[in-house]
């Protein structure tokens, strides 16, 4: 989609769609949207590209949105903000509601992809997550963790 303000509300709207074909509601529907929103959100002020993606997929057990942008242009500082501006706390809902998430560059050419993973119903109450299992978060940068962060479960 082209890369302008429209388009988180464009990208927000579609995945609605889509999310409701594949009988995604409720809160999984709602966070994904979310999600989908800052990661477009993101693209669009960090990079100044032209023509951002977006793809879903879902399968039996999660969710996974990705937003592909054109990256910076060469010369181009990205925008950076202070710890008191209201922006910049949107990765920090992206990893409060996904169960993991990161980037890496889009290939061929400039660009980064950053994805996150939402699963589609939580894990029973009790269930340890190690490194591999579908609760733990590996975010570009960081070492996967034993759980969800932000997520409590009653006990």
């Amino acid at each position: 989609m082209p890369g302008r303000a429209e388009a988180v509300t464009v990208a927000r709207r579609l995945a609605r769609e889509q999310l409701h074909r594949w009988g995604v509601e409720d809160e999984v529907g709602d966070s994904a949207t979310l999600v989908l929103s800052e990661l477009v959100t993101n693209a669009l002020l960090h990079t100044g590209s032209r023509r951002i993606g977006c793809e879903l997929r879902c399968s039996a057990d999660r969710l996974r949105l990705a937003v592909t942008d054109q990256g910076a242009e060469p010369g181009r500082l990205r925008v950076q903000r202070s710890a008191a501006d209201e922006q910049g706390r949107g990765l920090l809902l992206v990893t409060a509601v996904s169960s993991s998430w990161g980037a890496y560059d889009a290939r061929p050419g400039p660009g980064l992809v950053v994805w996150a993973e939402l699963l589609r119903e939580e894990p029973a109450a009790g269930t340890a997550a190690g490194p591999s299992a579908p609760g733990t978060r590996a975010a570009a940068g960081r070492p996967e963790a034993g759980g969800p962060a932000g997520r409590r479960t009653a006990g």
